[in-house]
């Protein structure tokens, strides 16, 4: 099993920094590709950022040039670097990890719990 649990989120004011981190248990985090999510009010859930085993980055066009996402395999861990951010950046953050679970690549994801972030204006 795996738990993710996020932290870091906060209040800030436009133009302003937050640094979230997501902490997960167990041995498989550092084979599977891990991302952040949000959610803003009255919103489906979005894609921000995702990063695979290897490295290799991909992020929503809303964030690119202000979040940077990474990882610690070593501490299990992923972060996402915001800055210059923007009212519109509000929302629930989820941490995310896409576990395969077969030879043929199926997959299932893991949730964390969600962090809330809100950007004043």
């Amino acid at each position: 099993q795996v738990q993710l649990v996020e932290s870091g989120g906060g209040l800030v004011q436009a133009g302003g920094s937050l640094r979230l981190s997501c902490a997960a248990s167990g041995r498989l985090f550092s084979r599977n590709t891990a991302g952040w999510y949000r959610q803003a009010p009255g919103k489906q859930r979005e894609l921000v950022a995702t990063i695979t085993s290897g490295g290799n980055t991909n992020y929503a066009d809303s964030v690119k040039g202000r979040f940077t996402i990474s990882r610690d395999n070593a501490k299990n861990t992923v972060y996402l670097q915001m800055n210059s951010l923007k009212p519109e950046d509000t929302g629930v953050y989820f941490c995310n990890l896409e576990v395969v679970v077969n030879v043929e690549g199926a997959k299932y994801a893991h949730w964390g719990q969600g962090t809330q972030v809100t950007v004043s204006s």
